[in-house]
């Protein structure tokens, strides 16, 4: 049975997987720099400083998807336009994505910068985690504006299945940026010791230097020649502006629904104690990480699905999407086998601080059950991001993530008194409820299209 499936789909396999991995290196990328800046501060700082980490983040990335779904809104459309031959059409889309991400990314800096930093004082956080949290948020709300250029020219080059670059820029922008975070943070060449200061320092500069050299490649590579011939930085039109906001929006309430539902739990975790939110921020990193990757596959699937409807190539569109899911599954398989048997390990990959380690090892084994739902469910929102069915599951995250995850996992957290792993059962249950939901709507979608 499985080898007559492997056979009938293994040229969708490897497709794919080609598509797939350069982008599942630059979507770590994104992750990597979180994760980075964790493993710095858990240890050449202290477990307060490492809580600032994980309040921020928690914050942070509530602001930063929105900024996210909204540049991931061109992928589709270029990918769509591609597959029709229709080159000029992908220059103006870029013209217009270029300006709606520069004035989105603006107003998400003006929002954290004025707006964030005066609540977080009143979140019922430590008063001592607070205080490194607020310049450490700072730098990183700056960062934002260089990093929503980067993303513009990297969804356009990903849009035409130029994947590799975007990839590359990344895995060198975390190198400079783990480097830079460790001279600054311990204090080094004569630089005095930012503690946690330092990696937003660093994280802002990498940013800059990523969006210089992946705005570069595009516009001088002969790659891309006859698809810019209409691009001009300053052209914007209402007709495309609106169509890319019209998959944009819907894709950034997407991710805001699911990564509030895990931000909204790190600060009611961060109510019990400091000690515990350090214990989530590494299970949710060492998660992220996972989901990242599954994230790449359901970004490759999104362009498949994209260029196959543009050629209105039904059959393959189907049958691709089914070999994403294949792929992610066997995947989210195995990094559940090791988030269990090596729950008690990975946590030393951040810190030593043993009580921290003790509440992690207890929520990587609940990570490791639901990697499946997780990996699913963000291949069903890529597959159908790329027919342009983005409502219905906007509509679907909402319900699973706000509606059931976060209230069940309050009830069991406080209710119940299961603590942070209360928290954790409820959103397991919401990514469950997410991954079938969103495959129901896959198999409608599809079936309807193939016939």
């Amino acid at each position: 049975m499985f080898f007559k499936i492997y056979q009938k789909y293994k040229p969708y396999y490897k497709e794919n997987l080609h598509l797939a991995l350069p982008i599942v290196g630059s979507q770590l990328g994104h992750t990597l720099v979180q994760i980075a800046d964790s493993v710095i501060v858990g240890h050449f700082t202290d477990t307060v400083q490492l809580a600032a980490v994980s309040l921020v983040n928690s914050i942070f990335i509530l602001v930063l998807v929105i900024g996210l779904g909204i540049s991931y809104g061109i992928t589709p459309l270029i990918a769509q336009e591609n597959g029709r031959r229709n080159y000029d059409e992908c220059g103006k889309l870029l013209s217009n994505s270029l300006i709606i991400n520069l004035i989105i990314g603006i107003v998400i800096y003006v929002i954290v910068h004025f707006g964030v930093l005066l609540v977080i004082d009143h979140l019922d956080q430590t008063p001592a985690v607070v205080s490194y949290a607020k310049p450490y948020l700072s730098l990183l709300s700056l960062s934002i504006i260089p990093l929503l250029i980067f993303q513009t020219f990297r969804q356009f080059a990903e849009g035409l299945g130029f994947t590799k670059q975007a990839m590359y820029i990344s895995i060198w922008g975390n190198l400079i940026n783990i480097v830079l975070g460790i001279i600054f943070v311990k204090g080094m060449f004569g630089i005095k010791p930012m503690g946690v200061s330092g990696v937003g320092l660093s994280t802002l500069i990498d940013r800059i230097l990523m969006a210089i050299v992946m705005c570069a490649y595009v516009l001088r590579s002969a790659n891309f020649r006859k698809y810019l011939v209409s691009f001009k930085a300053t052209f914007i039109d209402k007709v495309r502006a609106m169509k890319i906001m019209k998959i944009g929006a819907p894709v950034a309430m997407q991710y805001s629904f699911e990564i509030s539902a895990f931000s909204g739990a790190a600060v009611l975790i961060g109510t019990i104690g400091a000690v515990e939110q350090a214990a989530h921020q590494i299970a949710i990193s060492l998660a992220a990480m996972t989901y990242m990757i599954a994230g790449g596959v359901a970004s490759a699937a999104t362009i498949k699905t994209g260029n196959n409807f543009g050629k209105s190539n039904f059959n393959d569109l189907r049958k691709s999407a089914i070999a994403s899911y294949h792929v992610i599954i066997c995947f989210m398989a195995v990094t559940a086998v090791v988030f269990i048997l090596a729950n008690q390990l990975l946590p030393y990959i951040i810190t030593n601080d043993v009580a921290v380690i003790k509440i992690a090892a207890q929520l990587l084994i609940i990570a490791g059950f639901f990697q499946l739902f997780d990996g699913t469910q963000v291949i069903g929102l890529g597959v159908l991001r790329g027919i342009g069915d983005v409502n219905i599951p906007t509509f679907i995250t909402f319900l699973a993530y706000w509606v059931i995850g976060i209230p069940i996992g309050y009830l069991l957290c406080f209710k119940f008194e299961l603590g942070v792993n209360g928290i954790w059962y409820g959103l397991t249950l919401g990514l469950l409820t997410a991954s079938i939901l969103l495959f129901l709507r896959f198999q409608n979608k599809t079936r309807k299209l193939n016939a």
